[in-house]
């Protein structure tokens, strides 16, 4: 069952979603909460490797996409200007929004684009929408705020696209859960953040 605005703003008091900083009045929707983009983005480069036995193998046990991306990505901070999409490239980014989700709670979440952004060609989130009950939580530390989710964007348009700091960059649904899971979700991605981001503490 998809959470409405009622139940997300009833499920945020309990402490059931933890959002940092609250959204905006004007973020939620009747069944949705919009997020922003943060200023880091990582964005692939080109490399003189591929076609010369370059392969990225997920596959593989040893495969570590975090290393890939620290090695193969250019790290850029979005300015005052904006940041410039061309068509067909493809980037990493940040929700300025933390999220918690504790696992006993029952509910999780997926991300989905913006309509808005997606008549322009701009895909938000590729293939990978689901926010895992657990996310963000650390149950040896209560006051820890929670994670930004990451974000795979692309742009599959015709035309170049400029990024801002802080717009509306995709939207969160949240789901109930049946039951609760036998132990929340502990995957590499569920206390993540952008490099030398100190951790951020909730208030009550």
């Amino acid at each position: 069952m998809i959470l409405s605005d009622r139940e997300i703003r009833a499920a945020m008091e309990r402490g059931a979603v933890r959002i940092t900083p609250p959204p905006a009045p004007g973020a939620i929707a009747s069944t949705a909460v919009d997020l922003a983009l943060d200023a880091e983005v990582s964005v692939w480069e080109a490399v003189e490797d591929i076609g010369q036995g370059l392969t990225f193998r997920p596959g593989r046990p040893n495969f570590n996409a975090t290393a890939l991306i620290d090695r193969y990505a250019r790290k850029q901070v979005i300015g005052p200007d904006g940041y410039v999409m061309p068509p067909g490239s493809f980037l990493l980014g940040w929700t300025v929004e933390r999220i918690q989700l504790p696992s006993s709670s029952r509910i999780a979440a997926r991300v989905e684009g913006k309509s808005s952004l997606a008549r322009l060609g701009l895909g938000v989130h590729v293939t990978a929408p689901t926010i895992h009950a657990g996310f963000g939580y650390k149950q040896i530390d209560p006051g820890y705020a929670g994670s930004p989710i990451q974000l795979e964007i692309w742009n599959v348009g015709k035309f170049p696209i400029e990024l801002l700091k802080g717009m509306p960059i995709c939207q969160l649904i949240f789901e109930e859960v049946h039951g609760t899971p036998d132990r929340g979700y502990e995957g590499r991605f569920s206390v993540q953040g952008p490099v030398g981001t100190p951790p951020v503490r909730s208030t009550p």
